[in-house]
């Protein structure tokens, strides 16, 4: 089966986004561009990648990408309707009809994600948004957070839902330039 992870940048109190969606206060350095071609390149929008000589360099450790509406309007107010060409591209939305013929947009991110989960394949990237995060909670295999320097005090969290509490563990901790790359795999139910 395939795993489900959420992988993203956050501020230090937990915010992955303004609360206009705003993103243009986290780092985009010299050293986390290095630290996401080498072991994230799939994440990397099709311009970017072009521009970085990977276009065409194969997916290794995900296929598909997930992301909530406010995630991919990013891409679409800076002219990428298609932003992860090499990638299966979901997007999940009530409200969102026209799109790029490469994105498929569905109203069930819970069925949606469990189809690719059952498929084959690599790994399947969550993009983002919060409230699509909480809702994909339970599905959620691993997280791979890149914690910014910064407080932004208000904002998108991490997960917006209601109150859960779900259990990782914390499997690794990296320090790239300012920014501390932190992983975790979801723990395992103990009784």
């Amino acid at each position: 089966m395939r795993s489900l992870t959420y992988y993203v940048a956050a501020s230090i109190d937990g915010y992955i986004a303004g609360p206009e969606h705003q993103i243009d206060a986290f780092e985009f350095s010299p050293e986390l561009a290095a630290h996401i071609v080498e072991r994230y390149p799939e994440t990397l929008p099709a311009p970017a990648r072009a521009h970085l000589g990977i276009a065409d360099a194969a997916n290794e450790r995900f296929d598909a990408v997930i992301m909530g509406r406010h995630t991919y309007e990013i891409g679409v107010r800076a002219g990428l309707t298609s932003p992860y060409g090499h990638l299966e591209q979901v997007v999940a939305s009530t409200t969102l009809t026209a799109t790029d013929p490469a994105v498929r947009v569905v109203d069930d991110p819970l069925a949606a994600v469990d189809a690719l989960k059952a498929g084959d394949g690599l790994g399947l990237w969550l993009c983002g948004g919060g409230s699509l995060a909480a809702a994909l909670a339970d599905r959620i295999d691993a997280l791979i957070i890149k914690r910014q320097p910064l407080v932004l005090g208000a904002g998108r969290p991490l997960f917006a839902g209601a109150y859960a509490p779900r259990r990782f563990e914390l499997t690794g901790r990296e320090a790239v330039g300012a920014v501390t790359i932190e992983t975790y795999r979801r723990a395992a139910i103990s009784r």
